[in-house]
């Protein structure tokens, strides 16, 4: 599998096993399949596995931590994550450890490579969910920049999925995180994970973490299902998702044309977007990490191929 640099980091795999598919976050799977997938996925090429308690009430999490005993093979990485919130700013350190604490117990390790903050950014006086700009200025950085300087965690980084313009200040500013998860998909779309007015502004986001030295992780390649042959799980007309599958219905006959399943087409479009190191993936089973891996090993699209598909989709 080809290898990325994630910024400072270093090298990773072009692909990232989430834990969205393995905690049973993207549809039912096993215990014992998610163990395989993880597995598989290591075989397969992948060196960096992306979890989160979210997942699964901490599934995710235990999958790795049975799949390899708490021993990751060598040159495998991995990231975890806590969803924060807002709270007071005097709270902030004590709950990040206590966070990752369990979170380590349940992979079975003594350390994650990246500590991320999980969900949104947004600005004072955000009316909704997320971690306001002044709390995270004020307490979480430099929370994180403690404990990667007493060895507790390898790197931070942010889940890059919050209000544009919070996100923009933020990467502006330093220290700079290590790491950014960004939405790369070829509708440009957030689907269900927008709960702001603004644009979504993916591209814009993604170029500033390239122009600070910041890793980006691409997620949501496949929109949540809405870029794929058929959303496998029922969803209302009004979801997010399913007016993003209706957008795609010229991706479907593109891939079709090309004789390539559409999520094949999407993930090969993000693995082919300027700046991006490595492309999480949200499988479940053994079968859907070997189309992926199937689809990277074709390698990226080309220029003539892109231009196809941004023509036949409205973006964002």
């Amino acid at each position: 599998m080809e290898t990325r640099n994630l910024g400072r980091l270093g090298p990773v795999s072009a692909l990232t096993l989430g834990g969205g598919g393995t905690g049973g976050v993207w549809g039912a799977t096993t215990r014992e399949e998610a163990i395989e997938t993880v597995r598989a996925s290591v075989d397969g090429g992948i060196t960096f596995l992306d979890v989160a308690p979210g997942y699964g009430n901490g599934e995710a999490e235990r999958v790795v931590g049975e799949a390899f005993g708490g021993r990751l093979p060598e040159g495998v990485r991995i990231s975890t994550k806590h969803h924060l919130g807002n709270v007071s700013a005097g709270e902030v350190a004590g709950a990040l450890r206590e966070a990752l604490a369990a979170s380590l117990d349940r992979l079975r390790l003594e350390q994650v490579d990246l500590f991320f903050l999980h969900g949104m950014i947004v600005p004072d006086g955000f009316e909704g969910r997320g971690t306001p700009r002044n709390l995270f200025v004020e307490a979480v950085r430099p929370a994180f920049e403690e404990m990667v300087a007493d060895g507790t965690i390898g790197a931070w980084g942010l889940s890059g999925v919050g209000v544009p313009s919070a996100l923009l200040a933020t990467l502006a500013e330093k220290p700079v995180p290590a790491a950014i998860q960004c939405v790369s998909n070829l509708l440009d779309s957030p689907g269900g994970m927008k709960a702001y007015d603004e644009p979504p502004r993916p591209r814009e986001i993604i170029a500033e973490a390239v122009e600070r030295g910041v890793g980006v992780m691409g997620i949501r390649a496949v929109q949540a299902g809405a870029l794929t042959d058929a959303i496998d799980r029922d969803l209302p007309e009004i979801d997010p998702e399913s007016a993003d599958f209706r957008r795609a219905k010229a991706v479907r006959e593109l891939a079709r044309e090309l004789g390539e399943s559409t999520a094949s087409l999407a993930h090969r479009y993000a693995l082919s977007m300027d700046g991006i190191a490595t492309v999480i993936l949200g499988v479940k089973n053994r079968a859907e990490l070997s189309d992926c891996l199937e689809a990277e090993a074709k390698g990226p699209l080309d220029k003539e191929l892109i231009a196809r598909i941004d023509a036949a989709v409205v973006k964002g």
